[in-house]
């Protein structure tokens, strides 16, 4: 690979941090081992050797954007740390090719002492910028983070959302290749997020982006591929939306302990059939029930075994145009008794973002236990939103217990392929039936 070709590249990347019982540890190792060298017998060590991170390879090719996942602990924050210099690591080496502007613990960079104004001028030259050239760009950095008078006071006055403004609006106009994120997004409201969103689409088009979040639906609306961290190690490196479900599993299995084993259901491979995909019309959305070929987990105690979306009066549907009142079933056989069965589902998008959904609990009350031989049926009516053109995907599962602690016994990414053809433009993630439209002049 040539030295244009990645903008990231880590070889066996690793950081030690020497752990001490007490504070005395720390003197004996400071002065002991240079004595018992000096004398001539065994060296101690008085400290605990903490591998944050373990050789860790990878590259990242110029313009992608890249999500690291994984539990507190796990090694992220250390990784970009080294990534953008300001941790060295204890062994092996990391590569940047590009300038590098990162978004790490909030206010890293600041002097809370300084005004709004000071801390632009220090941060920016930090991240390589002359006064010069951050003179030119003063009043777009500041109309970005919109904080109004408060950028002539010290930074220990702002709010947490206002100090996040202010250094994300210093990124963002600092010319960087990369751009390194670590859950900074989490801290601002509404408004200012999708400034931001907005921001990162238009760098994402030419840029390079590394991305932690533990937000999944974030992780795949927005990353290529995805790195996943467990215990300073790289279990998995991979397209962002396989990352995701496997750490999805992973996460449940962890909450649930030795008590419920998920067992893995990988997905058989398949051709790409599309014959029965229907010829393009004014408005066309397909179903294809596809739950032997769906991936997920299972414990055993249930299992989905149908799925069917039908008319109210209970009539089959394989194509609809979007707005009709649909029926959707999803059947469960029951293997062990469940004190509180919840059924449900998501349809998601081709990137795994989940656009619509309900699970039975809402309704549902009291829940009905359900018992070893017996076949739950669950329905639901709704109207069909409107889809813009693509392929989407709808998720089911079965669990026992509440929307706030539950387990999930069956869970399948894909048990419904839909397909949407159209000739209309429809905007956003979701559209709804209009009942009429109109424009004149008054």
């Amino acid at each position: 690979m040539s030295s244009n070709d990645f903008v990231i590249r880590a070889n066996n990347l690793s950081k030690c941090y020497q752990i001490y019982d007490a504070p005395h540890d720390r003197l004996k190792q400071f002065t002991l081992p240079r004595m018992q060298k000096l004398v001539g017998i065994k060296q101690e060590q008085y400290f605990k050797e903490f591998w944050a991170l373990k050789d860790v390879s990878f590259e990242i090719k110029r313009g992608e954007t890249v999500g690291i996942i994984g539990r507190n602990g796990s090694g992220k924050s250390t990784l970009l740390q080294l990534i953008c210099g300001t941790l060295t690591p204890s062994n092996g080496t990391v590569e940047i090719n590009g300038r590098v502007a990162a978004l790490l613990e909030l206010g890293s960079g600041f002097n809370p002492e300084y005004s709004g104004r000071d801390n632009i001028y220090m941060y920016a030259s930090v991240l390589g910028l002359s006064t010069e050239e951050v003179d030119k760009r003063y009043e777009k950095i500041v109309a970005f983070a919109d904080i109004g008078d408060f950028i002539e006071q010290a930074i220990k006055t702002y709010s947490s959302g206002m100090t996040m403004r202010l250094a994300f609006a210093v990124i963002a106009h600092v010319d960087a290749d990369i751009l390194v994120i670590d859950e900074a997004l989490a801290v601002g409201d509404a408004i200012f997020t999708q400034k931001c969103m907005r921001f990162l689409r238009r760098f994402m088009e030419f840029g390079t982006v590394l991305f932690v979040s533990h937000d999944v639906n974030a992780i795949n609306n927005m990353c290529q591929q995805s790195i996943w961290l467990s215990d300073g190690e790289i279990r998995m490196f991979a397209d962002a939306e396989k990352v995701s479900k496997e750490y999805t599993q992973y996460c449940n299995q962890e909450v649930y302990g030795e008590s419920v084993k998920l067992n893995s259901i990988k997905k058989p491979k398949v051709l790409d059939d599309k014959s029965n995909k229907p010829e393009e019309d004014d408005t066309r959305i397909s179903f294809f029930e596809d739950i032997a070929n769906s991936d997920g987990w299972k414990t055993g105690a249930a299992e989905v075994v149908g799925v069917e979306i039908m008319t109210v009066d209970e009539r089959p549907v394989t194509l609809a145009a979007g707005g009709e009142r649909v029926l959707l079933i999803i059947r469960v056989n029951i293997n062990q008794t469940l004190l509180s069965p919840i059924v449900g589902f998501f349809v998601k998008d081709k990137l795994g973002q989940s656009l619509f959904g309900e699970h039975t609990y809402t309704y549902v009350q009291p829940p009905c236990s359900a018992h070893a031989g017996d076949v739950l049926e669950a329905k639901y009516i709704f109207n069909l939103p409107l889809l813009p053109n693509g392929d989407y995907s709808m998720t089911v599962s079965i669990a026992d217990g509440t929307p706030e602690n539950h387990t999930q016994h069956h869970w399948l990414h894909d048990a419904v392929i839909i397909h949407v053809q159209s000739k209309k433009l429809r905007y956003g993630l979701v559209g709804i039936p209009f009942e009429s439209v109109s424009m004149s002049k008054i």
